[in-house]
């Protein structure tokens, strides 16, 4: 291809005219197969992402758990990407490093902290990502898939967050494939099927029509 020949890009609608308000305090969960577009809706309320007609307003600062441990930097250590994520996440340094011991701990790598990140396993990268975003005090949080990574342990330590989290008041839009979490967690339910919003209401309600088309 020459240098200066001309890209041409294949457009392509992922969400079409999906509209919802949610209200403060309100945890919303987010279904639909594969591809649908929930991910692309949590990237566009972060900003990731620009839509291209219509808007995004959120009111309080928006923590999204999007990507576990995007910024973490294999060569170093489990100490230094603590604070290097922590600060990416928002958080003052001097606070970060107060911290260093309860999220070791909360990660279960409090033996680990000065190795290189190179050498944990997945899990225990995932552990450590959750336990570094946990740190950040918002308003909105957005929880993509929280639930579907590592081990029962840890995904028991989520739900208990979870719940800490709405005991606080805190507004969360959460996505899975889990209708017994949303069940669980969530007080609306938006499905999204095709890019097009399919129904919106009640957990227990959206959650029966979604089981009853066969998903």
């Amino acid at each position: 291809m020459h240098p200066f020949s001309k890209i041409e890009f294949e457009k392509i609608n992922v969400l079409k005219n999906v509209s919802c308000d949610i209200h403060q305090g309100e945890w919303v969960g987010v279904i639909g197969k594969n591809g649908c577009g929930k991910s692309t809706l949590l990237k566009i309320i972060a900003g990731v992402y620009t839509q291209d007609s219509g808007e995004v307003s959120v009111h309080g600062k928006l923590v999204p758990f999007l990507e576990l441990g995007v910024g973490f930097n294999p060569e170093l250590t489990a100490r230094e990407n603590i604070c290097l994520n922590g600060v990416i996440l928002g958080m003052r340094r001097a606070k970060v490093v107060s911290r260093i011991p309860a999220i070791a701990n909360y990660a279960g790598i409090t033996k680990f902290l000065d190795q290189r990140l190179k050498n944990f396993s997945s899990g225990m990268q995932v552990r450590l990502a959750f336990a570094v975003a946990m740190q950040v005090t918002g308003d909105v949080y957005l929880l993509d898939e929280i639930l579907a990574v590592g081990d029962a342990e840890f995904q028991a330590k989520s739900a208990l967050e979870f719940e800490r989290l709405k005991s606080r008041g805190v507004t969360a839009i959460f996505v899975s494939h889990s209708t017994d979490s949303i069940l669980k967690h969530c007080d609306r339910v938006l499905w999204i099927e095709n890019g097009l919003l399919r129904m919106f209401g009640p957990a227990n309600e959206v959650i029966a029509a979604f089981v009853a088309n066969g998903y």
